[in-house]
């Protein structure tokens, strides 16, 4: 197999095997691309906050996607990352605080979800992600002004909405649970 900057080229007489194995080669490279590209991109702006953007355009990637890569890579810092799941695993709880993000990850792992998977248990934010049981909150008619600051301040914790939602709602339980 020769590996070139615009593809890959197979020998006819390759075995399944050795296919296969490429596939599994190429499968992880592309997913330590984005973590290294994050990794490099959040070194750069630490260290050459005035050649950042250069750089940035030098890579010639889609910047939108080049800031995602450095978000996860700053939200989950190495030591909490997880070599057999995905960069997009992480992505899923990148918003989340690093002690919840240890815990999500470590349940994805253990039960071998899929990145849809984990963001269906992170997304449902209640309890334990094993738990089967779970109920659904009452609708509620709320103004959307009020609703929207509630947004802001979300996207301001840097916490996925319904997320934030659920620990709003904890600590006013806790606060008059505690009170008592």
């Amino acid at each position: 197999m020769l590996a070139t900057v615009s593809g890959l080229a197979f020998p006819r007489d390759l075995t399944f095997d050795a296919w296969q194995q490429a596939g599994l080669r190429v499968a992880r490279i592309a997913n330590s691309s984005a973590w290294y590209l994050g990794d490099w991109l959040v070194y750069g702006k630490e260290k050459y906050r005035d050649r950042y953007r250069q750089a940035i355009d030098l890579v010639g990637l889609d910047y939108q996607t080049l800031r995602n890569y450095a978000w996860v890579a700053r939200k989950v810092e190495y030591p909490r990352r997880r070599k057999d799941l995905s960069f997009q695993h992480h992505a899923e709880v990148a918003p989340l605080p690093p002690a919840d993000q240890s815990r999500w990850l470590d349940l994805a792992e253990r039960h071998g979800w899929t990145r849809s998977r984990l963001r269906q248990a992170v997304r449902g934010g209640l309890g334990s992600a094993t738990d089967d049981e779970q109920r659904a909150l009452p609708r509620l008619s709320v103004p959307s002004a009020r609703v929207e600051v509630w947004r802001k301040a979300a996207a301001e914790a840097d916490v996925e909405f319904g997320v934030w939602v659920v620990r709003a709602l904890d600590r006013a339980a806790g606060t008059v649970l505690d009170a008592r």
